[in-house]
């Protein structure tokens, strides 16, 4: 336990810090895994809604430097990957004629 005054007003900070930055972390988690759940389960329109869900919560989280703009930049690329690709395997080909 600290002693100083400063000391004690910077752990009750980092509490309080950690405590926010847990809930963010586990926010972005759960947007994730909740996009991926839908895109296995083959959801497209409901994939299509939640996606800008999930990128403004990680948008959140990079601005708050809970996690890096660089992290965050890449997850939003594969999670958008991952609904073009459900897109297209809904796509059914169309017959050439000749």
């Amino acid at each position: 336990m600290p002693n100083l005054r400063t000391s004690i007003k910077d752990l009750r900070q980092t509490k309080k810090r950690t405590i926010f930055n847990d809930r963010l972390r586990n926010r972005v988690k759960k947007a994730t895994k909740r996009f991926n759940t839908l895109v296995e389960e083959k959801k497209l329109d409901e994939a299509t809604k939640a996606l800008p869900q999930v990128n403004k919560v990680l948008d959140k989280a990079a601005k708050k430097h809970i996690i890096k703009k660089g992290n965050a930049s890449r997850n939003k690329s594969r999670l958008a990957a991952k609904l073009n690709n459900l897109a297209q395997e809904n796509v059914k080909p169309s017959k050439k004629s000749t």
